[in-house]
């Protein structure tokens, strides 16, 4: 991928991110001021989730069929659509169909995009293209969050900028000259061949839709049950992927050079420890400190996604990376669906540090098991392209193995 098409794709990505940053926030602000609760507003968050899982079927097919560009700007179209329908009636079932429609949309764009980058990547600058990806991802994500201090008495203002701001993602592919992957001999892949390739890829994967979706779904809940005012909640949500700037891309250099195991694990217990510092200070923080907190958990925790990710195709061949991205996504999804649901749940019964506890919970395992996975395979080896791209399986009738992490 040559740099004009790199920063064409990253400049639609901003868009989509700026769009989704604030719909997300501003749908859990919604639900909670008219008095959803938190687990019925975590079920409505989930939504998101389970059109994440239907992504997973549809959006590969599609670009298959149309081609990336046209995928993109088909989904687009519907979810900018979609987005203006939450004030129309203000009714849980309904909303959380809406987010079913938006997470297919919003996630078949992310296949699309993630699809498009790791197709042209090798295995030499994987950590460092999609670190690119997630500094943009997470910079417009948090700078969206910024966007709910937009007044908005009639309730619709909001929802009509994050429609026009996933309108404005069409714009760099539809109307730019920009440089797609070829999807010809694209190949699909099961989850059992990724689980055999890197099992550490598929835990951490889960591991950060649980996290994640919990993260972005409830988070603006957990500040407001804190004491914070809304400008302190959309700073407190906005900081972290903000922080992911300064700390995806030396992560992900440093990814590139020595085992990326190594890596989460360090990233998943630090997150533990600082959720657990977190708890440990319930009122006693003060809120400059609470938001100091969340933010560091951001910034060490959000990256451990793209690792997970670039993990994963290290050990997969190229015509695998659109099967490969739609997978990864799918298992995601089947997290995200259940973290806004299983911490909504404990902080109903638990009180608001329900959401810290899931949050240490969670890290905690990953880190043991990025451990187990380094003391069964103390050997490690990077992959590198000539192990994964000299036979094609196009012309040998037998796949060769894939690489064990």
């Amino acid at each position: 991928m040559n740099y004009t098409s790199l920063w064409i794709l990253l400049s639609s990505v901003a868009m989509l991110c700026l769009g989704q940053g604030l719909n997300g926030s501003l749908v859990s602000l919604a639900a909670d001021q008219s008095g959803f609760g938190t687990d019925v507003t975590g079920f409505v968050m989930a939504g998101y989730s389970a059109g994440m899982l239907l992504s997973t079927w549809v959006a590969p097919r599609l670009v298959k069929s149309v081609g990336h560009e046209r995928t993109f700007a088909g989904l687009a179209s519907i979810v900018s659509t979609a987005v203006l329908l939450f004030p129309l009636f203000v009714e849980p079932v309904f909303w959380f169909l809406l987010r079913v429609v938006v997470g297919l949309c919003v996630s078949g764009m992310y296949i699309v995009c993630e699809s498009w980058l790791n197709s042209a990547a090798s295995n030499e600058n994987r950590g460092r293209m999609m670190s690119l990806y997630m500094i943009v991802t997470y910079g417009a994500l948090g700078l969206g969050q910024l966007l709910l201090n937009v007044s908005d008495p009639s309730g619709y203002v909001r929802f009509i900028i994050v429609s026009c701001l996933l309108s404005m993602a069409l714009v760099p592919l539809t109307l730019l000259p920009s440089e797609a992957p070829n999807v010809e001999g694209a190949r699909t892949i099961a989850i059992a061949d990724i689980w055999r390739a890197s099992p550490l890829a598929v835990v951490g994967v889960i591991a950060c839709g649980l996290g994640q979706s919990a993260f972005f779904g409830l988070g603006i809940i957990f500040g407001l049950a804190k004491g914070l005012q809304i400008y302190q909640v959309s700073l407190m949500m906005a900081l972290p992927p903000l922080g992911v700037i300064l700390s995806q891309y030396p992560i992900g250099w440093v990814s590139d050079r020595i085992d990326r195991r190594t890596i989460i694990m360090l990233l998943s217990l630090v997150s533990a420890v600082i959720a657990a510092i977190t708890l440990a200070g319930g009122y006693y923080l003060s809120r400059l400190l609470l938001i100091s907190l969340i933010t560091a958990f951001g910034v060490i925790s959000l990256p451990i996604y793209s690792l997970a990710v670039a993990h994963a195709n290290d050990h997969l061949r190229k015509d695998q990376a659109l099967g490969a991205s739609a997978k990864l996504v799918l298992l995601y999804g089947i997290g995200s669906i259940l973290g806004p649901i299983i911490a909504g749940t404990l902080m109903r019964n638990l009180g608001h540090n329900g959401f810290l506890i899931f949050m240490i919970v969670v890290h905690s395992a990953l880190a043991i098991v990025a451990l187990w996975r380094k003391w069964r395979s103390p050997d490690y080896r990077k992959a590198q392209a000539k192990d994964v791209m000299t036979v094609s399986p196009i012309s040998t009738p037998a796949n060769p193995p894939l690489l064990q992490d």
